[in-house]
């Protein structure tokens, strides 16, 4: 096949990235934003060095995008997401669809992707006051992110030309990432699924697999959950979702069930592909972020001496 050169990567979406000339290699192929089934290939040169995006090769680029960002912003919001950009810039083949909980993108988001040397796109999909947590409501009361996600979804499925070989990984802003499992997951043809570590109140919680296929699961919270996976504990392939468009997250879903409303319009159990070593390594970390304490900023500023509010944290 011979590569057909592109003048730009265009992204159909609201905000996008447009890699300067002589940071690309051209494709043989219209642009996807998601991962490829096929491995990328091996280079000798190292990976590239923040704010630079990385390399692009012959293969059709994966996708990974991520849930809610609360509006308004969190104290760590900014922290979270340049923690995360630095390990999406070593995974080559990759687009970051970043979905703002938000009546409109922030500049504090959007300078942080352009800046951030990572393709991307940037959305935005407010949660409804109906659904929105009240101060002091507990984090497990409603579920996050459902609005974001499927704002996700119908993109992908507007956007994204039929039979475009990719896979979805709804990634979240504070877990920790080995590069290792987006190599597993380009490899997904229906719903892949690995190990998760520090979850459901365990060291981990993963599917069991006997004969290369899953025939259970070790958790200990809800067990008889259809899917009792965590959100960082699944892929999906791009041409199942397109083939199932009514398949999206259910914001009435009981606590603990978003995963199920979603996975239950694509596939059965018996039909999940185990990755990470038939699911007995742990790639993925669900890590969060302490909450910092801000008590002496607080009353600085009742006192008219807080931090330089021009200062970006």
């Amino acid at each position: 096949m011979i590569p057909i050169p592109l003048p730009h990567y265009i992204f159909p979406s609201p905000r996008h990235f447009i890699p300067p000339p002589g940071h690309f290699t051209p494709f043989p192929c219209s642009f996807s934003p998601l991962f490829s089934p096929h491995p990328p290939h091996s280079s000798p040169h190292p990976p590239p060095i923040y704010p630079l995006p990385p390399p692009l090769h012959l293969y059709p680029p994966a996708n990974i995008f991520m849930p809610p960002l609360p509006a308004p912003p969190r104290p760590v919001q900014k922290a979270e997401l340049v923690r995360l950009s630095q390990t999406l810039l070593h995974v080559r083949a990759l687009h970051w669809v970043v979905v703002e909980d938000a009546p409109a993108p922030t500049a504090l988001v959007g300078g942080l992707l352009a800046a951030s040397g990572v393709p991307f796109t940037h959305l935005h999909a407010p949660t409804p006051p109906e659904i929105r947590r009240r101060p002091g409501d507990p984090p497990w009361l409603r579920p996050r992110g459902v609005e974001q996600r499927n704002r996700a979804l119908q993109w992908l499925r507007d956007t994204r030309p039929p039979g475009e070989a990719a896979v979805v990984y709804f990634a979240d802003d504070d877990n920790t990432y080995s590069l290792r499992l987006f190599e597993e997951m380009r490899s997904t043809r229906g719903v892949s699924v690995w190990p998760v570590g520090l979850v459901g109140g365990l060291r981990f919680e993963r599917p069991l697999v006997a004969g290369g296929r899953v025939v259970g699961f070790h958790t200990a919270w809800k067990p008889e959950r259809p899917f009792p996976l965590d959100m960082a504990g699944f892929a999906v392939a791009l041409p199942l979702l397109r083939a199932r468009p009514a398949a999206r997250f259910d914001p009435a879903a009981e606590r603990g069930y978003l995963e199920s409303s979603l996975l239950g319009g694509l596939v059965t159990p018996a039909q999940l592909e185990p990755k990470a070593d038939n699911c007995t390594q742990v790639l993925v970390w669900h890590t969060r972020t302490e909450k910092p304490k801000l008590r002496q900023e607080e009353q600085l500023q009742r006192q008219g001496r807080g931090s330089d509010p021009r200062i970006e944290v």
